[in-house]
């Protein structure tokens, strides 16, 4: 293979990741616990949270709450980790966090 055809086949590569990875960031990724939902986009920037509870909080539900949004933005970013992984398969690892 020459050096034109090997830099053709690199910048088919790039392209493609790029349109990969620019579908993933447009996806919505929604992690759930007891008491609260989290929605991130697949660039892992938060979108929402919504709050499943009525009335005040007071100090232990404070704390169950935090609890929760740690389960449920952790949930979330799992899932958009496994996209990507889905998504970029092969390519992913050896562009060593490039995307």
């Amino acid at each position: 293979m020459n050096m034109q055809a090997l830099m053709q086949q690199a910048q088919k590569m790039q392209k493609d990741l790029t349109k990969k990875k620019e579908e993933l960031n447009k996806k919505e990724f929604t992690g759930s616990s007891e008491m609260v939902d989290v929605v991130f986009n697949g660039d892992k920037k938060l979108i929402s949270v919504n709050i499943k509870m009525d009335g005040n909080l007071d100090n232990d539900d404070k704390e169950a709450l935090q609890d929760m949004l740690v389960i449920a933005i952790n949930d979330a970013m799992s899932q958009i980790d496994k996209e990507n992984e889905k998504i970029l398969g092969p390519y992913g690892n050896q562009l060593g966090g490039l995307f």
